[in-house]
């Protein structure tokens, strides 16, 4: 998994509350075995008519969002079902960063064993930044060790993540990553058991 320390890039707005996994990632597209690939499908009922073609009214396809990294979504982003794959799409598309002000607990979970930063912000916050990128493009740096959001315009912002997920993402380490940094006490246990 690759490292997260800091990242700058584009925001995207999506200023819709309760978006859960099915319209992350609609069920349909949930037969891939590997983890790629999902980027495409991301928003699929909303980015795409019924025929497969891109919507102009859906802000995702609109050009000046091309490239975004960093989304800002309503409260409880990633409700519904568990699905890892919800975050596979989000990070396939490009995303790094989910900025919210809240989200469900177990997408939560899954973002930090993917590689994907969720930021819970108050929700004053959140709204500030959507109007920013509502009006224009806006680029935002998000600083893991420092625990802060900030622009170069002033705005910025600081948040809470634990300890451990903490840790997991500045060192790019999935679950087994981290069963392994316990690798030469396992071998000793190992060896005292035989």
């Amino acid at each position: 998994m690759e490292a997260f320390v800091k990242h700058t890039g584009l925001v995207y707005p999506l200023n819709r509350s309760n978006i859960d996994t099915d319209q992350i990632i609609p069920k349909q597209f949930l037969k891939r075995i590997e983890r790629k690939g999902f980027g495409k499908f991301l928003f699929y009922n909303w980015r795409y008519d019924d025929d497969g073609n891109l919507r102009e009214d859906f802000s995702l396809n609109y050009p000046e969002y091309e490239g975004a990294s960093i989304m800002v979504a309503g409260e409880n982003f990633g409700c519904g079902s568990s699905r890892e794959h919800a975050p596979w799409a989000i990070q396939d598309y490009g995303f790094r960063v989910v900025i919210a002000p809240s989200f469900a607990d177990i997408f939560y979970s899954n973002c930090f064993k993917n590689g994907i930063l969720p930021v819970p912000l108050a929700e004053e916050e959140v709204q500030q930044l959507m109007e920013h990128a509502e009006k224009e493009q806006y680029h935002i740096t998000v600083d893991l060790e420092s625990q802060e959001v900030y622009a170069e315009d002033g705005w910025s912002a600081s948040f809470e993540v634990s300890e451990y997920h903490k840790n997991m993402l500045l060192n790019g380490w999935d679950e087994i990553a981290v069963t392994l940094t316990y690798d030469d006490a396992i071998a000793a246990f190992e060896q005292k058991r035989s």
